[in-house]
């Protein structure tokens, strides 16, 4: 006879578009329980109303309980880059794995370097999700063997790319033909299109590194997804990855398939089977 084992207490930091979608994939799982919500004080109010249906037990709150009895056993970020120090970092210190979809935060190497430091520091892991780009693992593993070459293509809808650096050069609303809206390093990508290139942070740090990844990003008007390619050569041979995924139907920005990585990443922190 087996012994009841209790729900894992998750902490949700963020509850825009991905944070509610994956609250709503997790509310029937009853391994898990959505225990804390980290939010800013701004968004207190509506996240509480947001939740009072969803998960009415949910402390919600703008700064991560870590006492007894509220302890979380795993803490998930996807509230953008300001969180993952605010958060991410305290929770590491303080013994609790995370889960970080705010990869392209880590074009700041003193972040990265406090998120590294943390984690030793707490005796736990910090996972760093694939969000909406697969064959990480494949990239990963042709490192070790040694790469000579890694390209990312970030191609999406030109209204997807309003509220960056692009709106300024280009009328998005008004393209007629795909546009190269940035081309350069994957850290440069990351540091001016904070919300559109965690896949580029992502693939270079599986990869060749931050400043060693090309990426190229475009405006396309032809396409109605997002639509990511990953092209790498070295001692293990050649790699070509094309996803089109949909974009979230509340964020364009972000794929749905980030979403579901999130969930996964949940999922395998649990006993059983971990793919």
């Amino acid at each position: 006879m087996t012994g009841h084992r209790s729900p894992l207490r998750l902490a949700v930091v963020g509850f825009g578009a991905i944070g509610q979608a994956l609250a709503r994939e997790l509310a029937g799982d009853d391994r898990v329980r959505l225990a804390q919500l980290i939010v800013s004080p701004a968004s207190l109010a509506a996240a509480q109303a947001a939740c009072a249906a969803l998960a009415p037990q949910v402390r919600v709150a703008s700064t991560l309980d870590l006492g007894p009895g509220q302890r979380p056993d795993l803490v998930v970020e996807c509230a953008g880059h300001a969180a993952v120090l605010a958060h991410v970092v305290p929770a590491l210190q303080a013994g609790i794995p995370c889960a970080m979809a705010s990869v392209g935060a880590l074009h700041d190497a003193d972040l990265l370097a406090r998120l590294e430091a943390a984690a030793q520091e707490g005796g736990t892991r910090l996972q760093l999700v694939s969000g909406a780009i697969g064959a990480i693992d494949a990239l990963a593993a042709a490192r070790l063997g040694g790469l000579d070459e890694v390209v990312y293509v970030g191609r999406k809808p030109p209204l997807s790319w309003a509220g960056t650096p692009a709106e300024q050069v280009f009328d998005l609303a008004r393209l007629m033909a795909p546009q190269v809206i940035f081309r350069g390093s994957a850290r440069e990508a990351a540091r001016q299109f904070p919300k559109n290139a965690n896949v580029a942070a992502t693939v270079s740090l599986a990869g060749l590194g931050l400043d060693r990844t090309q990426v190229e990003l475009v405006a396309d008007p032809g396409v109605t997804r997002n639509v990511h390619a990953v092209i790498a050569r070295g001692a293990f041979g050649r790699l070509e990855l094309q996803m089109e995924n949909l974009p979230l139907a509340a964020n364009p920005k972000t794929s749905a398939l980030t979403v579901y990585s999130l969930v996964r990443a949940v999922r395998n922190t649990l006993p059983g089977l971990a793919l």
